[in-house]
């Protein structure tokens, strides 16, 4: 009988005497490469109009279709109070639909149907503008801090009730200052009464720019210039301290530390503009060169 024939490491071996070459390992599969990332502005123009978050980006809406139901119900002098402002809650109602609302007489005499007529972005101009003179005077507030409001209509809104302040009444005026845009808070500065000027210094949509502008007035108010000097906050401002310096109400005892946080030639300046009596500049330009003498001494 014949031996097996032995397999050696390398592998089995053939008729001549050779091994045979070791099997090979399964090829792997390819791995799949990631596909790119689209770009930013590949996705939005794929994107379909209803994916759009923001609504001012989506065209779809800039100008909405009339629905005629909508048209039919804003033009029914029965519509009810309730169904017009849910009908108002609707950013995207058309200028037509919102015009049929205007001209709905029974139903503009609810006040909360034609305040929110007033606020909505898309209400034309020639039928929100004229409807402010008919809105109370914290109507009139509510819209001038509305967000969806456009900017010249707020505009309108705060005229209004700048021009309204002095026949309102001094409570109304302190709420007005407390809670009121900045160019009202800012006119109350002006007011006669200390306690109302002190509540519009604490609003805070106030200003820096609203204060300075209140100081450099004309004719401001006397007691504006000691409330702003002890006031906590705008006291430490830079710029209402260079404005308290050419106001003619400072105090001398602030105009002195005031002073101090100007070298000699930027305090010359201010007060080349300054309406403080001309005794009170000399002094303190003098003062201010002495403190420069003993600091160049040094």
């Amino acid at each position: 009988m014949t031996k097996p024939r032995k397999a050696t490491r390398a592998g089995k071996k053939t008729s001549a005497g050779l091994a045979s070459p070791p099997p090979s390992p399964p090829a792997k599969p390819a791995r799949a490469l990631p596909a790119p990332p689209a770009s930013r502005t590949g996705a939005a123009k794929a994107a379909p109009a209803h994916a759009i978050k923001d609504p001012a980006m989506n065209p779809a809406i800039l100008k909405p279709a009339v629905d005629s139901d909508d048209l039919a119900a804003a033009s029914n002098p029965a519509l009810g109070e309730d169904l017009a402002l849910a009908l108002l809650s609707r950013r995207d109602l058309a200028a037509e639909v919102l015009t049929a609302l205007g001209k709905n007489g029974p139903l503009m005499k609810y006040r909360k149907v034609r305040l929110e007529l007033v606020m909505h972005p898309r209400t034309p101009r020639h039928l929100s503008l004229p409807q402010i003179r008919y809105l109370y005077t914290f109507e009139l507030m509510q819209v001038a801090l509305a967000i969806p409001a456009p900017a010249d209509v707020k505009k309108a809104a705060e005229d209004s009730l700048s021009a309204r302040l002095e026949s309102i009444s001094s409570g109304e005026r302190i709420t007005l200052a407390r809670r009121a845009s900045g160019e009202v808070a800012a006119a109350l500065l002006q007011d006669a009464d200390p306690r109302i000027a002190l509540a519009a210094l604490d609003n805070p949509r106030l200003v820096e720019a609203h204060i300075v502008r209140e100081l450099l007035r004309d004719k401001p108010a006397e007691a504006l210039a000691s409330l702003v000097c002890h006031h906590s906050k705008w006291s430490l401002r830079k710029d209402v301290r260079a404005a308290l310096l050419r106001n003619g109400f400072t105090p001398l005892a602030f105009a002195i530390q005031l002073s101090q946080d100007f070298r000699t030639e930027t305090l010359a300046e201010l007060l080349r503009h300054s309406r403080l009596d001309a005794r009170t500049r000399e002094y303190l330009l003098q003062i201010s060169r002495r403190r420069a003498s003993r600091r160049a001494s040094k």
